[in-house]
C-alpha cells in the first residue's frame, strides 16, 4: 500500500469507534481505518460490520485479552518497518476497560508514535447528561467476588467526587445492598444501551434504587454524585449556645470555646468554629 505520508504519519493509532450509533463515528476515524495496513480488532466480527458500513477494506486480526501477548512482537515489527496500524475495541475507545494498553505500552518503550482518534465514550457522555460534578474518578467494570467490590466502594466512599462505572443490568441488582451502605446519601444515573435504539436513562437516589425497574438486557454505564455537603447555617446553633460563645469570644481562644460548648453535647464543633470567625471578625 502506498501511504500518502503529507497526511498520515505511521504509527498506532487508538481510533474511537461508535458505542451504538453508527453515525457517531467520525470523518477522520473512516480516514485512518482507510490508510492503514493493518486493523487490530477485539473481535473481527463487530469491527467488520463497521468497516463494510464504510466500505473499508483492510486487513483485520484480532487483538484481544487472550491474545494480545502472543501478537505483540509481530505487531512491534511491523510498526517499526514505519507501517500504520489502527488499533480499536468492539466500541468506545481502545486501551479504556478494553484490550490495548499492553501494546501501547510496548510502542511508548521502543519510541513508536501513538496518535489517539477520538470518539465516543460511554464514560464521557453519561458525565456530560448526569448534572453530578465533571471532576469524576472512573473506575472501568466492578471486580467479581462481593469482597472486592465492598473494598472497592468503601475506598470511592471517600472520594469528593462522581464515581463512574461499568456494569451488566443483573450484577447492578446485585449490588444494590452494597451501594446503599456506602452511597445511601448520594443520587445515581443509570444509563442504559447509550445510543442505542432502546437507550435508557433512570435517575434517582441511591436510598431509592431498589424501587426502580429497569431492563436485564444491555450494557450500564452507572454514576454517582459527588458527596452531597451540606451548607453550615448559623441558625441551627440554639440562641443558648449563641449566648455562651458571645461571652465567651473576649475571653477565651476559638478553640477552647469549641471545646467548652461542644463538651457533653452531639453538636457540630465546626460549626462553633464558624460561628466563632465570624464573631471574631465583627469585632
Amino acid at each position: 500500500m502506498n501511504l500518502n505520508n503529507n497526511k498520515f504519519k505511521p504509527g498506532l493509532y487508538c481510533v474511537a469507534t461508535p458505542i451504538g450509533n453508527m453515525g457517531d463515528i467520525s470523518y477522520r476515524a473512516i480516514e485512518i481505518l482507510k490508510n492503514s495496513d493493518l486493523i487490530l480488532c477485539e473481535d473481527t466480527r463487530v469491527t467488520k460490520k463497521i468497516l463494510q458500513k464504510f466500505d473499508i477494506y483492510k486487513k483485520t486480526i484480532s487483538n484481544h485479552k487472550f491474545n494480545e501477548n502472543k501478537n505483540l512482537n509481530k505487531v512491534l515489527e511491523l510498526l517499526k518497518n514505519k507501517k500504520t496500524i489502527s488499533l480499536v475495541s468492539d466500541a468506545g475507545t481502545p486501551a479504556v476497560s478494553d484490550p490495548g494498553r499492553i501494546l501501547i505500552e510496548e510502542c511508548v518503550k521502543n519510541g513508536i508514535s501513538i496518535f489517539p482518534i477520538p470518539g465516543a465514550s460511554a464514560i464521557s457522555a453519561s458525565i456530560s447528561i448526569s448534572s453530578f460534578s465533571d471532576n469524576f474518578y472512573f473506575c472501568g467494570f466492578l471486580p467479581e467476588k462481593q469482597n472486592q467490590v465492598k473494598k472497592l466502594f468503601e475506598t470511592l466512599s471517600s472520594l469528593e467526587c462522581s464515581i463512574v462505572f461499568f456494569i451488566s443490568p443483573n450484577k447492578l441488582y446485585k449490588r444494590i445492598d452494597d451501594l446503599k451502605e456506602f452511597f445511601i446519601d448520594r443520587d445515581i444515573l443509570i444509563c442504559r444501551e447509550i445510543t442505542k435504539f432502546h437507550e435508557e436513562y433512570i435517575r434517582t437516589s441511591v436510598k431509592e434504587l431498589a424501587n426502580i425497574n429497569f431492563s436485564r438486557k444491555g450494557e450500564i454505564t452507572v454514576v454517582i454524585s459527588e458527596i452531597k455537603k451540606k451548607k453550615l447555617s448559623f441558625i441551627e446553633l440554639e440562641e443558648s449556645d449563641k449566648k455562651k460563645i458571645n461571652k465567651l469570644i473576649k475571653k477565651m481562644s476559638i478553640k477552647d470555646i469549641v471545646k467548652k460548648v461542644s463538651e457533653n453535647r452531639v453538636i457540630s464543633k465546626k460549626l462553633i468554629y464558624q460561628y466563632c470567625i465570624e464573631k471574631k471578625n465583627e469585632n
